[in-house]
């Protein structure tokens, strides 16, 4: 007597359902993975290589550097190569050193939380008042958010949040010039201990101390 084996198949109508359900989990990872950052990260430093693309893809800038956060809205954000550059919010204020010129610009932390990727980086809840969050599409082997500004004035159209598990490895910053500025992160270390006096400024003596509104 030949035994025939016989595969039970599934029905047509619970496979589609399985893969449309994993399909969302896959499509819903990077908006969670960012709805995590903002709830497990209260700190954060790491390396950082920032590259700006201009409207026809050619790049115009690349500079190296290293950033340290701790929630909520301090920060420093230090460019070394090729030329250097400090960013540092304090809690209440930021403040930007152009080393090369001796100057030194200083804003409102309310004026700067929508326009600025450390400032971003740095908020808490407050961040989905400034911004309307979107899942993105996985690519480059990473899960991508979107952040989209409510207003108008932050200088730039839309943010991409790439994170590998749950590591931020990649921001993309598409301005509204058609400008791209992409930051890789590595060497991230998450919810390290940090002095607070990383995050105090003091102008050097003799820079020029601009005060924007």
């Amino acid at each position: 007597m030949r035994v025939i084996k016989q595969h039970t198949a599934l029905p047509y109508g619970l496979i589609a359902l399985l893969f449309a359900l994993w399909c969302n989990m896959s499509e819903a990872a990077g908006l969670d993975r960012l709805k995590q950052y903002f709830q497990n990260t209260q700190s954060m430093q790491a390396d950082i290589h920032q590259t700006v693309f201009n409207k026809q893809g050619h790049k115009t800038q690349e500079v190296n550097g290293r950033m340290q956060l701790q929630k909520p809205n301090r920060f420093r954000w230090e460019y070394v190569k090729p030329y250097a550059q400090s960013i540092v919010g304090d809690g209440e204020k930021v403040w930007m050193l152009d080393a090369d010129l001796n100057q030194v610009t200083v804003r409102s932390m309310g004026k700067v939380a929508g326009s600025s990727p450390a400032a971003m980086l740095s908020g808490g809840k407050e961040m989905e008042k400034i911004f309307t969050l979107q899942e993105g599409d996985n690519k480059n082997g990473l899960e991508w958010a979107i952040a989209i500004p409510k207003e108008a004035e932050t200088g730039f159209d839309r943010v991409a949040l790439g994170f590998r598990g749950d590591v931020l490895s990649e921001m993309e910053l598409h301005d509204s010039f058609g400008n791209l500025t992409v930051i890789q992160f590595s060497n991230v270390q998450r919810n390290p201990k940090i002095s607070a006096d990383s995050f105090k400024f003091k102008p050097p003596a003799n820079a020029d101390v601009l005060v924007s509104d």
